[in-house]
């Protein structure tokens, strides 16, 4: 087996995890640094130059692929698989488990010596059982140590087991029979048992002499217990010492369920199936991030310091931001840093903290167009990825620094205790820790952490690949922010709590001091963010839209006259009017004092049928879109006149009479259409002839029935009855 292997070496042997060509081994190479790892990386001695790299190099998925195709594993993957695939072999306990694996590595040696040896299989097992017996056969340690001697018969069963699919068969339980069998397990039908691990789970530090006496309080000072054949005894309640291994005991078996009773957060991050994770199915680069928050494990002069990370689910990359306190301000200058070096996100994933879903995050992340996901309250494994990042760094860089206080409360203890009690007294947190850094010193290095140390580190989740050579690998496209400054724009403070303000005539009033805005009408709402370079100035958006709106100035923090700023705000709101009312003032000149009395007339004249309303020149709405369903529903028409005969002809006249043509004669009849008087006193004459019993042309008679269903008729015949024939005149 070779140690040092060259690019083109390691592509050859296309192992998991690595490029399967030279060209890409060689980047790998460079972006892991593997050059710069000394011991590990040297010049290729041999003609044709270039570099060999030592086996522990490779990640650690690849290197014990390369090592299993040279040491035979005890028992193939295959056959192991298949052992734990069984339904048994889940309550199976470690060292049952190790000796059904020590059978079948056995047999495993068995069958690899009846396959080469080519003899029967009697004799090829006779021939195994001699070489075990007599230390021949190159066995580990733990094989012997489980199965110190074979015979044919033990061989031929544990082949009949396997091959029946019952490997589970091969485990061997010395403490199975023995186990559960116990006073104090049995004892009145197990209730004694339920009731000690109900007083461990209420109160774990119990001692075994107040475990006794409590059992006794409640079972009386004998128990209760069943022997072989169903024979019930009655037996003392069992001294302290057997009450002590018991509890060491159980404290074993049942540490994952008294856990869950009594450390309920230890056994959530320590037992609990982490299955919650969705994001485990990331295929994209900025697909999806999470962010989270955590107090730093280290003072500094200026006080303790939050951390907030953030983290690219499938690269591993990790971008840091330290901030004094938690707030959303943080989360804002968090994304900005990762948005600048990574770009935009699909998704990013929060908790509940209020910083995260305070109105600035809400906002920022809808303006940014990114889809905001938040965790289920008190699940940290939902976002299990940044939780495990964020453990990651306090763990390998805290420990560095100085002003380290320890991850818990027990590791403060342990550095407080360094000290004897007389020299710790009196001294503060910042000489006994030996705080030194800032809060920007402290930035710095967590900085380099991020970018020197963490992402070049080859990563377990990613099969050793580094989270730089994860990313620098992606092939797909991604989304990145064009301008930095609007971004920046984006991260400005807002006025007040939601940043909605409404203008009015002296301009918007923020925090006590009154900013001019003269380009907005007042009464016109927007939404204002601070400049954060300039406090006098104030960035108006629209509150739909969010267009940009323009600035509003407060002369006070400018140092501007404020006589000459309201001056110039009130020229500039006036000019702003003007214009905007130009166009109605033009058509307001073109509208006449009499326009008004001559219209309103004109209408109530056409109404009560004394006037001929001409027609007035109008256009008619459409579009393509229009015309062509139009077609669809009716098929093209040709365009016909809407006017009646009557109006037709008293138009070609007026426009005859313009063009100067003289009319075929002078007289022309003074009524050219009939009015309702008229009609009204047609159908009465029509009535009065039919009463008389004479004869009636039938389109007279058709026309009369359809007129006296009218409501013209029936509005005559009202006044007609009231006032006679005054109301035909």
């Amino acid at each position: 087996m070779k140690l040092w292997l060259t690019a083109a070496e390691i592509a050859d042997l296309a192992l998991p995890g690595l490029p399967a060509t030279k060209r890409n081994i060689n980047a790998l190479a460079e972006q892991s640094g593997w050059a710069d790892r000394k011991g590990l990386c040297r010049p290729r001695s041999r003609s044709g130059g270039g570099m060999e790299y030592h086996l522990d190099i490779l990640p650690p998925q690849a290197r014990q692929a390369y090592v299993a195709r040279f040491v035979p594993q005890p028992v193939p993957v295959e056959t192991a698989a298949a052992a734990e695939a069984e339904p048994a072999a889940a309550s199976l306990r470690d060292d049952a488990a190790e000796a059904r694996d020590a059978r079948l590595a056995i047999l495993t040696v068995a069958d690899r010596i009846f396959n080469e040896a080519k003899l029967p299989r009697l004799h090829a097992d006779l021939l195994c059982v001699a070489d075990y017996e007599a230390c021949r056969l190159p066995m580990p340690e733990w094989v012997r140590k489980q199965v110190p001697r074979l015979t044919l018969r033990s061989l031929q069963r544990w082949r009949a087991a396997k091959a029946s699919g019952q490997t589970t068969r091969l485990a061997v339980d010395r403490g199975a029979a023995r186990r559960g069998s116990g006073v104090l397990d049995q004892a009145n039908d197990g209730q004694v048992r339920i009731f000690i691990l109900a007083l461990i789970s209420r109160q774990p530090h119990l001692s075994a002499d107040h475990v006794r006496e409590l059992v006794i309080a409640k079972f009386g000072e004998t128990l209760t217990v069943t022997r072989a054949g169903g024979i019930v005894k009655t037996v003392p309640v069992p001294p302290i010492r057997t009450i002590q291994v018991t509890l060491a005991t159980w404290k074993v078996t049942e540490k994952v369920a008294l856990t869950a009773l009594t450390n309920p957060d230890a056994f959530k991050s320590r037992y609990k199936l982490a299955g919650s994770n969705t994001d485990t199915t990331v295929s994209r680069l900025n697909e999806v991030w999470q962010i989270d928050a955590s107090p730093m494990d280290a003072l500094c002069v200026d006080g303790r310091h939050s951390v907030y990370a953030a983290i690219d689910v499938y690269s591993r990359r990790m971008v840091l931001y330290v901030s004094r306190t938690p707030r959303a301000q943080a989360v804002g200058l968090l994304l900005r840093k990762a948005l600048l070096a990574w770009g935009v996100p699909e998704r990013i994933k929060t908790d509940n903290g209020s910083d995260f879903t305070a109105k600035a995050s809400e906002r920022l992340f809808l303006s940014l167009g990114i889809e905001r996901e938040l965790s289920p309250a008190f699940t940290p494994e939902a976002k299990a990825f940044v939780e495990r990042a964020i453990g990651t760094f306090q763990r390998d860089l805290g420990p560095l620094l100085p002003g380290f206080i320890g991850h818990s409360v027990a590791d403060r203890k342990v550095i407080e205790a360094r000290k004897a009690f007389a020299q710790r007294l009196g001294e503060t947190d910042a000489d006994a820790f030996c705080v030194e850094l800032t809060g920007v010193e402290l930035q710095h290095y967590v900085d380099a952490w991020a970018e020197n140390r963490y992402q070049h580190r080859p990563h377990s989740g990613l099969d050793g690949v580094t989270p730089y050579a994860a990313a620098a690998a992606y092939g797909g496209r991604l989304r990145r922010l064009e301008d930095e400054r609007a971004l920046d724009m984006l991260l400005a403070p807002v006025a007040g709590r939601d940043g909605i303000r409404t203008v009015g005539k002296q301009g918007l009033r923020i925090d006590g001091s009154l900013y001019l805005a003269p380009h907005i009408m007042p009464e016109t709402q927007v939404f204002v963010r601070m400049d954060p370079n300039d406090l006098g100035r104030a960035l108006l958006f629209s509150i739909e839209g969010g267009a940009f709106l323009g600035e509003a100035l407060c002369p006070d923090i400018l140092g501007v006259n404020p006589a000459e700023a309201v001056a110039q705000a009130k020229a500039a709101q006036k000019e702003m009017i003007d214009g905007a009312n130009a166009a109605v003032r033009r058509e307001a000149r073109k509208i006449k004092p009499r326009d008004f009395a001559d219209t309103i007339l004109g209408r109530a004249a056409a109404r009560s049928g004394n006037l001929v309303s001409f027609p007035r020149p109008s256009d008619t709405h459409t579009t393509p879109a229009l015309q062509a369903a139009r077609d669809a529903v009716e098929g093209p028409k040709p365009a016909r006149s809407t006017e009646a005969p009557a109006v037709q002809a008293l138009r070609r006249e007026i426009e005859a009479d313009i063009l100067g043509e003289a009319p075929a004669d002078n007289v022309q009849q003074l009524r050219r259409v009939e009015t309702p008087q008229m009609r009204f006193r047609r159908a009465l004459e029509l009535e009065a002839r039919i009463a008389a019993g004479e004869a009636v042309p039938t389109e007279e008679a058709v026309w009369l029935g359809g007129y006296q269903v009218g409501s013209e008729y029936r509005a005559l015949a009202d006044v007609y009855g009231e006032f006679g024939e005054a109301a035909l005149k």
